[in-house]
C-alpha cells in the first residue's frame, strides 16, 4: 500500500499545472492590451458608423 501511495503522489506531482499560471496571466494581459489599442484607434470610426446606422433606422 505504501508503494501505491508513493506512486500516486509522484503522478500527482507530474500533473501539477500551477507553473503555467504566469503564462496565462501574460496572455490575458497582452490580449487586453491589444483590445485597448485597437479600440483607441477604431473608436471614432465605430462611433460614426453606429450613429449613421441609428440615424438611417430612425429616419433622423
Amino acid at each position: 500500500m505504501a508503494t501505491l501511495n508513493r506512486r500516486f503522489r509522484a503522478r500527482l506531482a507530474q500533473l501539477d499545472d500551477r507553473g503555467d499560471v504566469p503564462g496565462w496571466v501574460l496572455i490575458t494581459l497582452m490580449t487586453a492590451g491589444l483590445v485597448a489599442a485597437i479600440w483607441a484607434v477604431a473608436s471614432p470610426t465605430l462611433t460614426d458608423l453606429f450613429s449613421e446606422a441609428i440615424a438611417s433606422v430612425t429616419g433622423a
